[in-house]
């Protein structure tokens, strides 16, 4: 589905690991549905363009709102884009052939840089609003199932990177850091 101006917004800087607590802990339920919160959804898509991703939590902004956006392909390689106030995730079960979970690559933008193996449910759902309050839902397959429970994980205080073992946590952390040794703000 394609959203017509949804890049119009203003791009805003990525929040990087550890540099603010609004990354590291639960973001609040969205109660007002107006034109502040149109806008935050258009400079969301509008960041996340700018960084070259394809998903966005309103916390890796520095908003503390459980909103989130994505603009990727599934599992057959069909474009999902779109964008879910107050979502609530469903790990659905797989469909013929499917298989349950899948391990690949993961990334993160608040995390610049490193990749790491984690396993994810195959097909996921997620149910919310949208900016007016009205229901949505999006469900999806491979990767853009993927980029639903991380942007989720977002918005309830997890970076992908805290779901792997603490070593190599670490070693994505120091290298996201550089050789300076700090993210990027």
């Amino acid at each position: 589905m394609r959203l017509p101006g949804r890049y119009d917004g203003v791009a805003r800087p990525i929040v990087t690991y550890g540099s603010n607590p609004v990354l590291h802990r639960p973001c609040v339920p969205v109660t007002v549905f107006d034109r502040a919160l149109r806008h935050l959804v258009l400079d969301m898509f509008a960041s996340m363009q700018a960084a070259d991703g394809v998903g966005l939590a309103a916390n890796q902004i520095g908003v503390d709102a459980r909103v989130f956006v994505i603009d990727c392909p599934d599992a057959h390689g069909e474009d999902v884009a779109g964008y879910v106030v107050n979502p609530e995730l469903t790990v659905l079960p797989p469909g013929d052939d499917e298989p349950a979970t899948e391990t690949t690559e993961e990334g993160c933008l608040s995390v610049p840089g490193p990749y790491a193996e984690l396993p994810r449910a195959f097909r996921a759902r997620v149910d919310g609003v949208d900016v007016h309050g009205q229901p949505t839902s999006i469900e999806a397959t491979g990767m853009a199932a993927r980029c639903l429970q991380h942007e989720v994980d977002h918005l309830n205080g997890t970076v992908y990177v805290d779901l792997l073992p603490e070593e190599l946590r670490e070693r994505l952390l120091a290298e996201a850091a550089g050789p300076e040794g700090e993210l990027p703000a």
